[in-house]
């Protein structure tokens, strides 16, 4: 195998300085040269379809689009980052903050993801393994499941095919590191408390939502928007025996499912905890604004010490809504009318916050016992309670207790991990259905070696232009294999690869073969793991011959 340390090619140095630093060397403050591209396409009119073929062509556009968050915000909570976080291969996430904190602080966590069996497992995959893997070392419970019902529903897969593919998912995920006797790994259709969990959230899902998120109309099929579910209650699954913070490494494809998940989790809740600073109700909006209004008292109370709602009324309707947008002006004028009103409504009441437990799915039980846990000052109303001694950490652990204690699940909003998609050797997107934009997992050495030298790069028309104006390393394949699988942890190696390229010191011929060397190299290593991994998936309480006992599956599948 060729010497990583030594550039494979020598030419003239790098003389542009704005050439040098890989992509994800950048800062939330110090942006990349580029974007890194996937062969996709912008987000703009691109929705997120977790069965479709979209692209992401600038990952930025995501925080805005869809509300994903940068990951460098969390990253230095982070202990002992894998290196697809340093290198912002993982760029976004969505309420990351309580997971790391509970890694940090030994306190309990999960991970889970699943695999759709559809194809051979591949080098893209590979990521989601790691991200599980990596969380499962950091001490979180770790779950891996075959979304079998889903690959059955949504691409109709015979049961068969399904079989057969989930091995080869469950072997390299064991080959690649996860402890099968410390985590969990199932099937969705074997699994009777997923099943009665799914069965549960539907009650909480309603088709209107499958309309506007997922599309579905009248010709989509009931199972179908049943595996949805199911999706659902795999995604809540490790917070079954205990509520925890959870995070689910995905594309950013798969977000309209985290999203779902996020909503039914707080619907399946007994209560709700909000801030409040009056007897009535009040929106987000609402609430920004009252709070806005008590911290500026001391300039328009007459009493400061106890400030009355119709004088925060008259207090806010002076009040400009700030905001260059129309829409967001209209936005907020619209949030200043209602509460003036609500506050005008409620005259001489004080103004003063506190937390308030609103009723969503509790029993007389429930919340009887609620009221008896709330310590100190408190006022009790027919459908929520407020109290005015507890700060809102205080009172979520409350309610989330007195939830468990009577029979609830007390769920935590799941955490997400986006991660990029992986170029296609050939250009565009990686995919399963067209062998030579990937590598398999299961590849023979050799072939993997071959796709490697036949990839696309982002090299010059010629050395000669390489050589004087260097290589596109953000726009070349070749260049992802070494930052997200083939330079491992090794960030220097990394680097210098990208330093190498865009300074003009490697060329592309060497370049591919190094990668393919290496490629080879870790081919042949995951395999002899695979073979030492079917002992371990032997013993391993996993159904992998669903399709001999189903009914109506037809002899042919078998």
């Amino acid at each position: 195998m060729r010497d990583r340390d030594a550039p494979p090619e020598e030419a003239q140095p790098d003389d542009d300085p704005d050439q040098s630093g890989a992509w994800w060397r950048e800062t939330a403050a110090t942006p990349r040269r580029r974007p890194v591209t996937d062969g996709g396409t912008d987000t703009e009119g691109v929705t997120l379809d977790p069965w479709g073929s979209a692209t992401v062509g600038d990952y930025e556009n995501l925080f805005a689009e869809f509300g994903i968050e940068d990951f460098r915000e969390v990253l230095d909570e982070v202990p002992d980052p894998h290196y697809l976080m340093r290198r912002r291969v993982i760029f976004g996430h969505r309420n990351y903050g309580p997971v790391a904190r509970a890694l940090a602080n030994d306190e309990p966590a999960a991970a889970l993801s699943g695999f759709m069996p559809t194809g051979d497992p591949h080098i893209g995959h590979k990521l989601v393994f790691d991200e599980l893997i990596w969380h499962q070392r950091q001490g979180a419970d770790a779950y891996g499941l075959i979304a079998d019902l889903e690959a059955h529903a949504a691409r109709g897969l015979s049961w068969a095919e399904i079989d057969e593919h989930a091995r080869d998912y469950l072997l390299s995920l064991i080959a690649l590191g996860f402890d099968a006797e410390e985590g969990e790994l199932y099937r969705q259709s074997t699994n009777d408390r997923l099943q009665d969990l799914a069965f549960e959230l539907g009650g909480h899902a309603r088709f209107a939502e499958f309309e506007s998120i997922y599309g579905f109309d009248g010709e989509t099929s009931v199972s179908h928007m049943q595996s949805v579910v199911t999706q659902m209650a795999d995604i809540l699954y490790p917070q079954l025996d205990e509520p925890k913070p959870t995070v689910i490494p995905v594309g950013p494809d798969q977000d309209p499912h985290v999203r779902l998940a996020r909503d039914l989790a707080a619907r399946m809740r007994y209560f709700k905890v909000t801030e409040a600073f009056a007897s009535f109700e009040a929106d987000a909006a609402e609430r920004a604004l009252l709070r806005e209004a008590y911290d500026a008292r001391e300039t328009w109370a007459d009493e400061p010490e106890r400030p009355r709602c119709e004088g925060a009324a008259a207090w806010l309707a002076d009040r400009p809504v700030g905001a260059d947008d129309d829409a967001i002006a209209e936005t907020r004028a619209g949030a200043r009318d209602r509460v003036v009103e609500k506050l005008e409504n409620a005259g001489m009441e004080p103004l003063r916050p506190r937390v308030r437990f609103l009723d969503r799915n509790a029993n007389d039980e429930a919340f009887e016992a609620l009221i008896e846990a709330v310590d100190g000052e408190k006022r009790v109303f027919d459908a929520h309670v407020d109290a005015f001694e507890m700060d809102a950490a205080e009172a979520e652990a409350l309610a989330r207790e007195v939830e468990i204690d009577a029979g609830g699940y007390g769920f935590v909003a799941p955490s997400s991990l986006y991660h990029r998609f992986m170029t296609g050797l050939t250009g565009g997107k990686m995919s399963s259905s067209v062998p030579a934009s990937h590598i398999s997992l299961l590849d023979d050495p050799e072939d993997g070696y071959d796709k490697v030298k036949a990839a696309t790069t982002g090299g010059r028309t010629t050395a000669e232009e390489q050589r004087e104006k260097g290589g596109k390393p953000d726009e070349c394949p070749v260049y992802e294999l070494y930052a997200y699988l083939l330079s491992q942890d090794d960030d220097e190696f990394a680097q210098r690869v990208y330093d190498e390229c865009a300074g003009g010191e490697r060329l592309c011929g060497g370049c591919k073969e190094q990668a393919a060397e290496l490629m080879r190299e870790f081919l042949e290593d995951h395999q002899e793991k695979r073979e030492e991994a079917e002992e371990v998936l032997a013993e391993l309480d996993v159904d992998l011959d669903v399709a001999g006992s189903r009914r109506g599956v037809a002899p042919a599948e078998e």
